[in-house]
C-alpha cells in the first residue's frame, strides 16, 4: 500500500490533482471536507460558541470568518480546535486497506504530518492565478491573504515534497502531468 499526501498553497488545484490521481479506483481523504462537515455538528459548534463567545442563533461559520478578519491570531486558536478532529479522521482513514490511498491536506507540512505518508506531492501555482481561482469560488482577498500567509513558502514546500506538480496551465496539461506521475505507481 502506498499512502500519498497531496498538499499545496490555497487554490493551487489540490482537489483536482487528488481526484485525477485517484480516479475512481482509490479512496480519497479531504481535510477541507472534514472541516466543512465539522461545522454541521452541534458538538463542534458548541465548542466554537464557547471559545469565541459567538451568538448561537447566527451562522457560526460567518461569525468565525469575521473573528479571523478582526484578529489573525484567532486563526491559531481555531486550528488548535479543528486540527485534532481532522487528525483523528485522517488516522482512521489511513487504516483502510487499499493499493493506494490519497489524502489531500493543505497544511500537511505545516502540521508536521509528513511521517504518515510514503510520498508527498506538492501542487503549486502562481499566486495571482491562485487568487483569481479563489475569488471565482466566492472567496475574498482578505481571507485569501490571511490563509496564504499561514502556509509555508512555495520553495520550502517544494523542497520538502517528493514530487511537485505545477498547475499554471490548462486542465489538459495538468491531466498529462498527473498521469505521467501516477503511472510510476500503478
Amino acid at each position: 500500500m502506498i499512502i500519498f499526501g497531496i498538499t499545496g498553497s490555497i487554490a493551487s488545484g489540490k482537489t483536482t490533482v487528488t481526484n485525477l490521481m485517484a480516479g475512481k479506483k482509490y479512496p480519497i481523504f479531504s481535510a477541507d471536507k472534514v472541516v466543512s462537515n465539522l461545522y454541521k455538528k452541534k458538538k463542534f459548534n458548541k465548542i466554537l460558541i464557547k471559545k469565541f463567545k459567538l451568538d448561537s442563533k447566527k451562522k457560526i461559520k460567518n461569525q468565525i470568518k469575521k473573528i479571523l478578519e478582526k484578529n489573525k491570531n484567532n486563526l491559531s486558536k481555531l486550528e488548535y480546535i479543528v486540527h485534532p478532529f481532522v487528525r483523528k479522521e485522517m488516522t482512521d482513514f489511513i487504516r483502510k486497506k487499499n493499493k493506494m490511498l490519497f489524502l489531500e491536506i493543505p497544511l500537511l507540512i505545516e502540521s508536521k504530518l509528513n511521517k504518515y505518508f510514503d510520498k508527498i506531492v506538492f501542487v503549486g501555482a502562481n499566486k495571482n492565478l491562485r487568487l483569481k481561482r479563489y475569488l471565482k469560488k466566492k472567496g475574498d482577498k482578505k481571507t485569501f491573504k490571511l490563509l496564504d500567509n499561514r502556509q509555508l513558502s512555495f520553495k520550502l514546500k517544494k523542497n520538502i515534497s517528493d514530487y511537485t506538480i505545477i498547475n499554471n496551465y490548462s486542465l489538459a496539461t495538468l491531466k498529462k502531468n498527473v498521469k505521467r506521475f501516477i503511472k510510476n505507481y500503478e
